[in-house]
This record gives C-alpha cells, structure tokens and sequence, in this order.
C-alpha cells in the first residue's frame, strides 16, 4: 500500500478510499502515507507540530485535531475537500 502513498495524486485517491471505509482505516492510510513520504520526522517538520503529538494523533487511539490533520495533509501534499453525497 505505502508504494501507493508515494505521490501526492495516488495518496489522494489512496486516502479517500479509506476514509469511506472509517476513521481506523483512514488513521492508517495515513500513517502509511506519512512513512512512504518520509516518515514522521519530515511530516512534523513540514507541518509545524512536535514529532511526539504527531506520533500521538496518527496512533491507533489517536484522535487528531481538524488543525493537525489539514497540517498534516499539507506536508503531505493535499488538501481536505468536501463534496455532496
């Protein structure tokens, strides 16, 4: 899957995937998205946050704020968008 969150055009398709299959899902495809693109270290960095916290959002009982996951998704390449069902 982390071939997959390479780039920023496959992370996106890669990502909403799991985001319809749940949070659980999407808190790991994004982890995953994190490592394939240069681990946590670089994604903290990029995105302005204590590599720690990050850790702490992404995790398994992780719960991110709205703020940390645009910042994340911005060192990431991306942007949230929102669409009618």
């Amino acid at each position: 899957m982390k071939d997959h969150l390479a780039g920023a055009e496959q992370a996106a398709k890669c990502l909403t995937a799991c985001y319809e299959e749940g949070p659980e899902v999407f808190l790991q495809g994004l982890r995953d998205g994190v490592e394939a693109q240069g681990g946590m270290t670089r994604a903290a960095r990029l995105a302005g946050l204590n590599r720690e916290r990050l850790y702490r959002q992404l995790s398994r009982r992780g719960n991110p704020s709205l703020a940390g996951l645009n910042a994340v998704l911005t060192a990431l390449g991306l942007r949230l968008r929102f669409a009618a069902g």
